[in-house]
């Protein structure tokens, strides 16, 4: 029996990190959902929204999204942050398998993003104050989704023990 897991959450809530630890603790693949687009496509993040749009981005995501899904048995797989918010996804992502929320508190997400804005599509043009407030309207907005995960996890004390605990007991 495969095990199919997927972490959703906010950009900065740490679902590349802790996919990697719990890749290499379950010896199982991880996938970063936004690279294998960008290995898909050949062009970055930035230049897909930039040249193609969001609605493009986001089809693409979701293709892609059942392309690895489809191929492969047992994975964790790091979502984009908007990931769970379209076509249905979450619901796709709960009937493949486990989908974990990793539900980090806005200010932590304002530190840690705010360190790595450039990366960012959706804030490198932003100022502090505006970007507090994108982070905590994008959060309200795409809560209903996020609240939909199999698992929900308040990220802000997360450990690996208490991640791979809370997936085989949920």
């Amino acid at each position: 029996m495969g095990m199919k897991i997927f972490l959703i959450g906010f950009m900065g809530t740490g679902k590349t990190h802790w996919g990697k630890r719990l890749s290499e603790k379950l010896h199982i693949p991880f996938f970063d959902l936004d690279e294998q687009i960008v290995e898909h496509e050949k062009k970055t993040i930035n230049e897909i929204f930039a040249e193609r749009g969001e609605e493009y981005f986001r089809l693409l995501e979701k293709d892609v999204l059942h392309i690895i899904a489809g191929y492969n048995e047992s994975f964790i797989m790091a979502c984009g942050g908007g990931t769970p918010c379209y076509y249905n996804n979450i619901d796709y992502m709960n009937q493949q398998g486990i989908s974990v929320w990793l539900n980090t508190s806005t200010d932590i997400l304002f530190q840690r993003l705010a360190k790595e804005k450039s990366k960012r599509p959706l804030l490198k043009d932003l100022n502090d104050i505006q970007m507090k407030e994108f982070i905590q309207k994008k959060l309200a907005d795409r809560k209903i989704y996020y609240e939909q995960a199999s698992i929900i996890l308040e990220e802000d004390t997360l450990t690996l023990d208490r991640l791979v605990e809370k997936i085989f007991h949920a």
